[in-house]
């Protein structure tokens, strides 16, 4: 039965071209890889880069969850060298991440001024920027995940600054990154081209590839990087999922690593759970992926930093020669 609500008629929208647009982010931005970055240190960063190592050893997942922000902090070319050698082996990002991945890689530039365009009703409404649609609906019409074919078309393509993509270079190396879309979200949904089922076909794909990877969790490593819902509301989920599963097999995934690199602040004990009355309590990171997710054998980290810095900092870390044991 039709619905008795009246629809946005989205072919009343005027779509301008990105060359229109002024850009708060220009390809300056991104660092080089041991380009000087702000400052940041933690003593618990080797400890980390030595959980990751010694996942990587036993093929255990290496799991980044990260909100679209990292990638504005011009760190695309350290998470691409991690994924190069081994210490990513996938990457759950949201809508967002996609769409500033995919400017970046055509015109070297992303992020407009939300105060600025959304004043005149410009925001989001740019053509090139569109043609994600057209790939997200291929990718439910040919079975591919949303993030897998983002990375296809980009690696595929002539932009001239697809070797900064993250999206290209995990398709290249055979890492799943996968999108985790929420409706109405992202400025991909103002566009006449957004078809919803594809949307919800090609994300849910996204979320039982990840939900696949979790299950590889025992005695891997699982990083959160600035994502404050979605990295620790699917987490928690394909968690639940792969632990199903496993007790049906008489196996366990508990014993791994978890750490969440936010701006957020967290007094006290990261590792122990706040009372409800403390607003502290609602910051899903804290209480699911360094309390609840760890507490039958796992261990968690937290670093309070800027994505600019932590990123880098771990990717030095990694970078350190490991002593030998002999």
């Amino acid at each position: 039965m039709p619905s008795k609500y009246e629809t946005f008629d989205r072919g009343r929208l005027e779509i301008k071209p990105l060359g229109e647009r002024k850009n708060d982010l220009e390809i300056g931005h991104w660092l080089k890889l041991g380009e000087a970055t702000p400052p940041f240190e933690h003593a618990d960063l080797a400890e980390v880069a030595a959980r990751l190592r010694a996942a990587k050893e036993k093929g255990a997942a290496r799991l980044l969850a990260m909100g679209a922000h990292v990638l504005r902090a011009g760190v695309n070319r350290h998470l691409i060298d991690l994924m190069e050698r081994g210490f990513v082996t996938h990457l759950a990002v949201n809508g967002a991440a996609a769409i500033h991945d995919y400017e970046l890689a055509r015109i070297g530039a992303t992020t407009e001024s939300v105060a600025r365009y959304v004043r005149t009703g410009e925001f989001g409404l740019w053509r090139e920027t569109g043609e994600l649609n057209e790939w997200i609906i291929e990718a439910a019409r040919e079975g591919y995940g949303l993030g897998e074919n983002v990375g296809r078309r980009i690696a595929a393509s002539d932009y001239p600054y697809r070797d900064c993509s993250v999206f290209a270079a995990a398709y290249r190396l055979s890492v799943p990154v996968t999108v985790h879309v929420g409706i109405g979200y992202d400025i991909l949904h103002e566009h006449p081209n957004c078809d919803g089922a594809s949307v919800g076909a090609a994300s849910y794909r996204d979320f039982l590839i990840f939900a696949r990877a979790v299950e590889k969790l025992e005695g891997g490593a699982l990083m959160n990087f600035g994502s404050a819902i979605m990295g620790p509301e699917v987490y928690l989920k394909a968690l639940a999922m792969a632990r199903n599963v496993a007790h049906q097999e008489g196996r366990s995934i508990a014993k791994f690593t978890t750490a969440v690199f936010d701006v957020v602040p967290i007094h006290g004990d990261f590792r122990s759970e706040l009372a409800k009355s403390d607003p502290g309590y609602y910051f899903r990171p804290h209480k699911t992926i360094l309390v609840r997710t760890v507490q039958d054998g796992g261990e968690s980290f937290y670093f309070c930093g800027e994505h600019r810095g932590t990123v880098p900092a771990l990717w030095r870390e990694l970078q350190k020669p490991v002593a030998s044991s002999k």
